[in-house]
């Protein structure tokens, strides 16, 4: 996507290995042992849904459930679990994609908001139905910090692509 959000600024094309690597270092970030509070957001799927929603063709579905195995393999969960969540989310943020693209970074929050509720059930159900006991009301929190830091994902993420301000007048882009 060439146009801004809000505030119409146009963007230079994304790298694709900054795609991976942000994906990777979300990656990592979950993968840090702090105990894995259940209040604590899930950054790589905060950075696949950003992708998904700026880059839907470099980042879909597959990437998704790959990177959900990755996950179900280190938090030693039913393996699939985090996988179906993170395909779900990835695909229901990709049919979305078009609609909030012209919106800003909170209003996309408010709007991601029941997407991140819908995964975190979905991975709360399969990890009962394995036999787990119920995590606690505190998981209930993840979304509201997951979408409390979109914003600031948002311009970290896109801050690559940002073209400085030209002084130069015989060009107008």
């Amino acid at each position: 996507m060439i146009m801004g959000r809000g505030d119409d600024q146009l963007l230079l094309p994304v790298n694709p290995w900054f795609i991976w690597l942000s994906l990777l270092v979300a990656l990592a970030l979950n993968l840090i042992p702090l105990g894995r509070l259940g209040a604590m957001p899930d950054f790589l799927a905060l950075v696949l849904v950003f992708w998904n929603l700026h880059q839907p063709r470099r980042v879909g579905v597959g990437a998704a459930f790959v990177f959900g195995l990755a996950m179900d393999v280190n938090a030693a969960a039913l393996l699939g679990q985090h996988a179906l969540a993170y395909s779900l989310l990835s695909y229901f943020a990709v049919s979305i994609h078009r609609r909030l693209s012209r919106f800003s970074p909170a209003a996309q929050a408010v709007q991601i908001l029941p997407l991140w509720y819908a995964a975190q059930t979905v991975s709360v159900l399969v990890h009962m139905v394995a036999g787990h006991a119920f995590p606690g009301w505190q998981i209930l929190l993840a979304p509201v910090f997951a979408s409390l830091l979109w914003p600031l994902a948002c311009a970290l993420l896109l801050a690559p692509q940002r073209r400085a301000p030209d002084p130069d007048m015989n060009r107008p882009l």
